[in-house]
């Protein structure tokens, strides 16, 4: 049986709405965690997506903390790590571009990801209206939540 607390859940999905859902009950393995992590993920309000995205650091930004979640960051963004400095540079200038025009940072599955293409992504989601980036967003966070999730119960076997 899995019983996630919740400053382990927090460091998956920072969210309270979403921890809330998820801590203080059990699972019978991954599989069940994850469904009821889906189902608790598309219950969440879009001020309970932007709580989660305030935890989550700018694509190219190393993370130095020795936090579980700032350790999780700086792996899934080790596509980064070597990246040419014009495409470095694009990243900054994009995540700019992005914050100003959606209010939030970039947020992307950057699990296996080369920069250059999180540099594409961001600058093909530029041109989405605010509704299609929300559930841009919202798939997103749930495949980085999915990914915590599974590395959570990995580090506790």
């Amino acid at each position: 049986m899995l019983e996630p607390g919740s400053e382990e859940l927090a460091a998956c999905c920072a969210s309270r709405r979403w921890v809330g859902a998820i801590a203080g009950r059990s699972y019978a393995d991954l599989g069940a965690l994850r469904a009821a992590s889906e189902r608790a993920l598309d219950d969440l309000e879009w001020a309970d997506v932007e709580e989660a995205l305030a935890a989550h650091p700018r694509i190219g930004e190393r993370v130095e903390a020795a936090t579980r979640e700032a350790g999780w960051s700086r792996g899934e963004q080790s596509g980064m790590d070597g990246a040419a400095a014009d495409v470095q540079a694009a990243l900054i200038e994009g995540n700019r571009a992005y914050e100003r025009r959606f209010g939030h940072v970039f947020l992307i599955c950057a699990s296996g990801l080369p920069a250059l293409e999180m540099l594409g992504d961001l600058l093909e989601r530029l041109g989405n209206d605010v509704e299609t980036e929300r559930d841009v967003v919202r798939r997103e966070l749930a495949k980085i939540v999915d990914l915590r999730l599974a590395k959570l119960v990995e580090e506790r076997t």
